[in-house]
């Protein structure tokens, strides 16, 4: 199984590591959705980077639980596009292997944020019926992730695993480390490839940094 958000909070080693004083790319070097113009400080890491990192987690994670079978679980809404894109590098490995890897696709919601601060407690939805991890492989990814990983745990599952796309060095950080991570990046807010910011943002492809007019314009 698979989890995959796009994960906060969270430290580990072997990443690619974005620097305090990384500038980010210049805006007008990219394109982007035109509503958004103003809204944006920089782009952090461009579509093209994110999607080839992500290619190499779906190797890292394939060389190391083997030729198990896979139950993806998606933790939405931010995960969906990390998520989608790890799947298909899953299976274009197992297509190109000698050995078929059957995959399949669940979704939980996990809800932490109210426009760009923490609520102080995550909200579980959906995935009621978790016993259908019960003998599965799970790759997981999230920010606080203790409390989906113990409703997880209760069904034995034969491996837990997680993923994440985004680690985030702060001072918020608990003590939760995932197993497979993209980039670590600074403490800002950021926004694209499926992270939201009160649920706008989302259709960008590459990740940016939202700057303090868009967190007026869209706050709620």
């Amino acid at each position: 199984m698979v989890v995959v958000s796009p994960g906060w909070g969270e430290k580990v080693l072997l990443l690619h590591l974005l620097m305090d004083n990384w500038p980010g790319y210049d805006l007008d070097l990219f394109t982007y959705p035109q509503h958004y113009y103003g809204d944006l400080e920089c782009v952090l890491i461009p579509h093209g980077i994110i999607v080839d990192r992500i290619e190499r987690l779906a190797k890292d994670i394939m060389k190391d639980i083997g030729y198990h079978d896979i139950l993806v679980l998606c933790v939405l809404k931010g995960g969906y596009k990390f998520c989608a894109d790890l799947v298909e590098h899953l299976k274009n490995i197992s297509r190109n292997s000698d050995r078929f890897v059957s995959m399949k696709v669940d979704f939980i919601r996990l809800k932490s944020y109210k426009n760009d601060r923490s609520m102080g407690e995550m909200q579980i939805i959906g995935g009621e019926d978790l016993s259908t991890l019960a003998g599965k492989d799970v790759v997981g990814t999230g920010r606080t992730m203790e409390a989906l990983l113990s409703s997880i745990e209760k069904y034995k599952p034969n491996m837990v695993k997680v993923a994440s796309l985004l680690v985030k060095r702060t001072a918020r950080s608990d003590s939760f480390r995932p197993d497979y991570a993209g980039f670590e990046i600074p403490d800002v807010f950021v926004v694209g490839y499926a992270l939201d910011y009160n649920e706008y943002f989302r259709d960008l492809n590459h990740i940016c940094v939202i700057n303090e007019h868009g967190k007026e314009k869209y706050r709620i």
